[in-house]
């Protein structure tokens, strides 16, 4: 089993920054690609950026420029870095991994809230 734990999100204005982190524990041994996805109300949960183990990404192309996602895989942890925020960026973001050999994520973290606002 993998546990995901997320931390970073709240509020901020437009133009402004957050950094999202989710470190992982458990079978951490096994994970593969990890990644931040958002849920906005009434809307489907999107993909937003990724990476491999190696350091490949891809990005959301409403994201590309703004954000950047990194990891740091001796302390299991997944980061996303986000300037330039804009209120249609108000969304639950959430942490997932998948697992060697498979690319689909397959764990999730709980959520955090970043809203963008005056």
């Amino acid at each position: 089993q993998l546990q995901l734990v997320e931390s970073g999100g709240g509020l901020v204005q437009p133009g402004g920054s957050l950094r999202l982190s989710c470190e992982a524990s458990g079978r951490t041994f096994s994970i593969n690609v990890m990644g931040w996805y958002r849920q906005a109300p009434g809307k489907q949960r999107e993909l937003v950026a990724g990476i491999t183990t190696g350091g490949s990404t891809d990005y959301a192309d409403s994201v590309k420029g703004r954000f950047t996602i990194s990891r740091d895989n001796a302390k299991n942890t997944v980061y996303l870095q986000m300037n330039s925020l804009k209120p249609e960026d108000t969304a639950v973001y959430y942490c997932g991994v998948s697992i060697w050999p498979s690319i689909q994520y397959r764990y999730w973290g709980q959520g955090t809230q970043v809203t963008v606002s005056s």
